[in-house]
């Protein structure tokens, strides 16, 4: 019998690339396909790159020559944001065989008709404009993860100045909710406990359905799976939190308290300069009301330090406003230009090194954020889901709890992808310390 085709998958930028390889990895593993383990050396290699940045293409193109130089032999697959936004330049990179689009990457088992090096880069890349509709992949077992997402959405309406990935995935569209369901029903029935629920933006879910629904009611049906402990968002532009999501999110017991709503920025005159669809008034009044709804809700945001027109004033605004609102935890972003999009156009600059002090002020705020937001756990009885590898600096089994917090513990190897009872008993600059008080059967 002839030994399955060993694959490889290298997964840059998102949780939606993340998920998006999963998929792949089902649909390959259903066509026979092995996935390499460990230092196994694979016959194929996927590449899922990002292209969000100037910097991330910069990240693509590193980790596709160090994979061709590592593994010479291997037939190299390129696919994700960069390959649908500029195949012509993944073709340049030596070593490449392969180039693939978002809507052909579900189509990888039937494009890998031949194991050979090839000459010159084959390209499968469409028009991602004439998406309409979600592929839908088989189950895959997402291998030693305690967590699991599923892809409930793509593409975005919004035309955002500094970001190109409408340019990279289409227009949204929304999986079919009976997909969607069943999908959760599989990663339940093999084991999962926790589902985020992923896409680019995904509380314009459902406006493309017949008949059409909403994220909201998506939640809600989730939610009634039996065994599903955990429900997760990923992020939520806050002109998407309707009333009825916001009752569903802060009512429903599965969902966790945990959401990310993006920012960006805390200055309204950035914000029309972002082309973003809220004010600083809009988004105080519901974050407020969210954290007065969830006591102890972990909330997350993005921002973007340095886009075209940020100046002194603007940034003190953003400061201002983190500092007054219920943050957990910050991603900060140092604005680099993205060839195509608007903000890349505009004229009033912010130096290089100005974003670089921006950046590590607004960091330094954020770590001072979520210090005093961990610290205030200190003597909780929390539940914790172990994850499956241990903290690398303590050695320690690492636990997530529900509001998104990590939690370093002393136990087995065998509490993970398990729940566990700790109380938490000390948060430092960078982890949170519990002890292991039970375990969930």
């Amino acid at each position: 019998m002839t030994p399955p085709v060993t694959v490889s998958f290298s997964t840059l930028g998102c949780r939606l690339n993340q998920a998006e390889s999963q998929e792949m990895i089902g649909l390959l593993e259903r066509h026979g396909y092995r996935v390499a383990s460990g230092e196994e050396p694979a016959q194929v290699h996927v590449v899922n790159t990002c292209t969000v940045t100037g910097k991330a293409d910069f990240s693509d193109r590193q980790l596709i020559r160090r994979i061709t130089r590592d593994n010479p032999d291997a037939l190299l697959v390129v696919t994700g944001c960069y390959a649908q936004t500029d195949p012509e330049a993944v073709t340049r990179i030596p070593g490449v065989d392969l180039v693939v689009g978002h809507q052909e990457k579900y189509r990888l088992p039937e494009l890998l008709t031949s194991l050979i090096k090839r000459p010159a880069p084959e390209v499968r890349v469409g028009d991602i404009r004439e998406a309409r509709a979600v592929p839908v992949a088989p189950f895959a077992r997402v291998s030693g993860r305690s967590r699991a997402s599923i892809k409930i959405q793509d593409g975005c309406q919004h035309r955002c100045a500094f970001c190109i990935v409408p340019t990279a995935r289409g227009a949204s569209r929304s999986q079919d909710p009976k997909v969607v369901f069943e999908q959760a029903e599989a990663l339940v029935a093999a084991g999962y406990t926790e589902i985020t629920l992923t896409g680019v933006d995904i509380g314009h879910y459902g406006w493309d359905t017949v008949p059409r629904t909403s994220l909201a009611a998506l939640v809600q049906r989730l939610a009634e799976i039996p065994g599903l402990r955990w429900l997760r968002l990923s992020s939520v532009l806050p002109a998407y939190v309707t009333p009825e999501l916001r009752e569903v999110v802060t009512s429903v017991p599965v969902v966790v308290p945990h959401l990310h709503v993006p920012l960006q920025s805390g200055s309204d005159r950035v914000l029309r300069l972002m082309r973003r669809p809220y004010n600083v008034r809009m988004y105080r009044a519901l974050v407020e009301s969210l954290a007065a709804a969830v006591p102890g809700l972990g909330l997350g945001t993005d921002l973007i330090v340095g886009h075209p027109g940020e100046r002194e004033g603007d940034f003190a605004q953003t400061l201002d406003l983190v500092r007054e609102l219920p943050f957990s935890y910050l991603h900060v972003f140092a604005y680099s230009d993205r060839k195509g999009t608007e903000a890349a156009r505009l004229s009033e600059r912010v130096p290089s090194r100005v974003i670089r002090q921006r950046s590590r002020t607004l960091r330094a705020l954020g770590q001072e954020k979520s210090v005093a937001y961990r610290r205030q756990m200190i003597g909780q009885r929390r539940e914790v889901l172990v994850l499956e590898e241990r903290d690398r600096d303590t050695g320690l089994l690492s636990g997530l709890t529900s509001n998104y917090v990590e939690v370093g513990f002393a136990g087995p190897e065998t509490l993970a992808r398990r729940f566990a009872w700790v109380t938490v008993t000390e948060a430092d600059q960078s982890h949170t310390f519990a002890t292991l008080e039970k375990v969930v059967a």
